[in-house]
């Protein structure tokens, strides 16, 4: 017999948990596969369930779930966090069980420059931060501890184009008149998030997305602070030893969003740069090379104008 819709949704999410229950008592029978069997289900818990997975978690029921071709809905385990609970003290276990393990999952992601749980990233952010409806169900320190963690991973994982409706819905901070607005504090949360990357083709993604900053109104704290952020990428050495494919990231990623007190900036970089005699070498090569390229293109550029105006002569 065919299910209604909500009572076929309510009927996997039974079986799902039934699945991870059995999980669990798994692996507290087995001390030895412990930390695997837990690590492993955690990681499901956060991913969308596998075709071939949930078929075999429908077809232990057949009698009451449909088959797994009539499903057409995406399942995810992770969607447990949506049941109702009426205790305060499981509610806060809920939110901040949810937090915390977002929060080790996305940076796996981090640390491999992969993004396998976007999805629950994007549920977060899209089912849960948004929608007020559903957000209210955490507790107000859980759901604090969600916005500051969206903020620090919302570039990761390219929802830029949501920060706008993402700042209209950020819940208040007690200490909101010290650190100022949403605003503030997304961008503060951002700059602490920056100092802890060491992936560089992460760090180099994130001060790509930057850009959507532009025309943020900041307190002149929270300005100076990404504006040393940034800064701090923009010298070889320590304490952040960055590449120079970094460091010119993070010039072009001050320049954009702070352009006032550019040629300033760049000649006390100069400076700073007479600081460190060891690359001075590979800098003049550098600009030796970044010369050179210049010449190459401007040369070819203007051959090939010249080209094209002379076949447009010729037609003519």
């Amino acid at each position: 017999m065919q299910l209604a819709p909500a009572d076929r949704r309510s009927t996997y999410l039974a079986a799902l948990t039934q699945e991870i229950e059995r999980k669990l008592q798994k692996a507290l029978i087995s001390p030895g596969q412990r930390p695997e069997l837990l690590q492993k289900l955690f990681a499901d818990a956060a991913l969308e369930i596998e075709d071939r997975a949930r078929d075999m978690i429908l077809k232990k029921d057949e009698d009451e779930i449909a088959s797994a071709d009539d499903v057409t809905e995406t399942l995810c385990f992770y969607e447990l966090f949506e049941v109702s609970v009426e205790t305060s003290e499981v509610l806060l276990r809920y939110g901040s069980a949810l937090v915390h393990g977002a929060s080790n999952v996305f940076w796996i992601d981090i640390q491999a420059n992969r993004r396998r749980f976007f999805s629950l990233f994007s549920y977060l952010l899209e089912e849960v931060a948004l929608v007020p409806d559903r957000s209210n169900k955490i507790s107000l320190q859980a759901r604090r501890d969600l916005y500051l963690l969206l903020s620090r991973f919302l570039f990761f994982y390219k929802l830029d184009d949501l920060l706008e409706p993402f700042l209209k819905h950020f819940p208040a901070y007690p200490n909101a008149f010290l650190v100022g607005g949403p605003e503030d504090i997304f961008v503060i949360e951002l700059s602490d998030q920056l100092q802890k990357l060491k992936v560089e083709p992460v760090l180099l993604h994130y001060l790509s997305r930057m850009g959507a900053l532009k025309g943020l109104e900041l307190r002149m704290a929270t300005s100076t602070r990404l504006k040393a952020c940034l800064y701090s990428f923009t010298s070889p050495g320590g304490p952040m030893y960055p590449t120079r494919a970094v460091r010119h990231a993070a010039w072009d990623t001050l320049d954009l969003l702070f352009p006032v007190g550019r040629y300033p900036r760049h000649v006390i970089s100069v400076f700073f740069r007479l600081l460190y005699p060891w690359y001075w070498p590979s800098s003049c090569w550098n600009f030796i090379v970044t010369c050179v390229t210049t010449v190459v293109y401007y040369i070819l550029r203007v051959i090939i104008s010249s080209w094209e105006n002379i076949r447009k002569s010729k037609r003519s």
